[in-house]
């Protein structure tokens, strides 16, 4: 059975997959506070996103992630996990979620197939995360991991958006959190998605100055595991239990190494997250309905266009699509 390989030569494994561009939050790192959302016939069906899973799986990728806006607003997402999780091959179906509808889904997600939840959660103050998420309530989210690790999932990560004058100051807090609650926690750099109002450059913190807020108070030590995706990994002299990733589109770019498409909500396969360069999928899968030729045709060509890297900038926009529309 052939395999992904882009036009670099890297051996694509791995398939983020936007059910949605809705969400329940209005982030100030992902979209406008007034967004405007597609019209559901623009968005793929659940039957045309396990297709073009299926299609992937198929040929060697191992790795799902099932993203959004937020995935778990989009009716239908608990049997379209039951579908993807049967799927031959696939070694791992992922989520990454606000937390917002765990307290009510995870049992049924984890039931369905379901393996790994990232989480977001950019701060553990209440008024900072009604600021920052502008709709959101801070105990909903707790809630929510708590169910979720109620429910029976052993690899819960915790994603957290750095913004200095936001939440770059509860870095130590939150590393806290993670360690008493047995939870991994990755911190991200922001990245230079769609006009939000603000300036991004005034707010921006490294993934070296997070390291050095958490390096204050915990001796760490660096590790070469790999979970599939971008962050690069270090454990806790005095916690080992707890992992902490740093992705750094910014500061230290994975390019090179970079095994990932993303499918967005409206069926365009981005070849880099960087770059506008697509291709249609939602159009090819709805002129070939039956036919799994042409589509594959398509994709093999598109690899070869995957760029070999991209080029953010800290104080500009690069790429007018928001985050949400990107595939989270």
């Amino acid at each position: 059975m052939s395999e992904w390989i882009d036009g670099q030569g890297r051996k694509i494994d791995y398939l983020r997959l936007s059910v949605t561009d809705r969400c329940d939050f209005r982030c100030v790192y992902c979209m406008s506070e007034n967004m405007r959302f597609l019209p559901r016939q623009q968005v793929l069906t659940l039957e045309e996103i396990e297709r073009v899973a299926r299609l992937f799986v198929e040929r060697g990728v191992k790795k799902l992630r099932l993203t959004g806006g937020e995935p778990l607003v989009r009716p239908g997402i608990v049997h379209l996990c039951e579908r993807l999780a049967t799927l031959p091959g696939l070694r791992e179906l992922c989520m990454t979620s606000n937390g917002s509808q765990l307290f009510r889904l995870a049992g049924d997600l984890k039931a369905a197939g379901l393996s790994r939840l990232n989480i977001s959660l950019d701060t553990l103050d209440a008024q900072r995360f009604a600021a920052i998420t502008r709709t959101g309530r801070l105990e909903q989210v707790l809630r929510g991991i708590d169910a979720a690790q109620q429910a029976g999932f052993e690899h819960i990560k915790l994603n957290c958006v750095v913004m200095k004058g936001r939440n770059a100051d509860e870095v130590p807090a939150l590393v806290d959190y993670a360690i008493a609650h047995g939870l991994d926690i990755s911190f991200i750099e922001e990245m230079p998605l769609g006009q939000v109002g603000r300036e991004r450059e005034e707010s921006f913190c490294s993934s070296d100055e997070v390291r050095a807020l958490i390096a204050e108070r915990h001796e760490l030590l660096d590790s070469a595991e790999h979970s599939g995706g971008p962050a690069r990994y270090v454990r806790l002299a005095q916690h080992p239990g707890t992992r902490i990733g740093f992705i750094s589109p910014h500061s230290h770019n994975f390019c090179s190494t970079c095994n990932r498409l993303r499918l967005t909500a409206e069926g365009r396969l981005l070849l880099c997250l960087g770059h506008e360069n697509s291709l249609d999928l939602r159009g090819l899968l709805r002129r070939h309905p039956l036919h799994d030729e042409p589509i594959l045709e398509a994709l093999r060509g598109a690899l070869q266009r995957k760029p070999a890297r991209h080029e953010f900038t800290v104080g500009d926009v690069q790429v007018l699509r928001f985050m949400n529309l990107s595939g989270g």
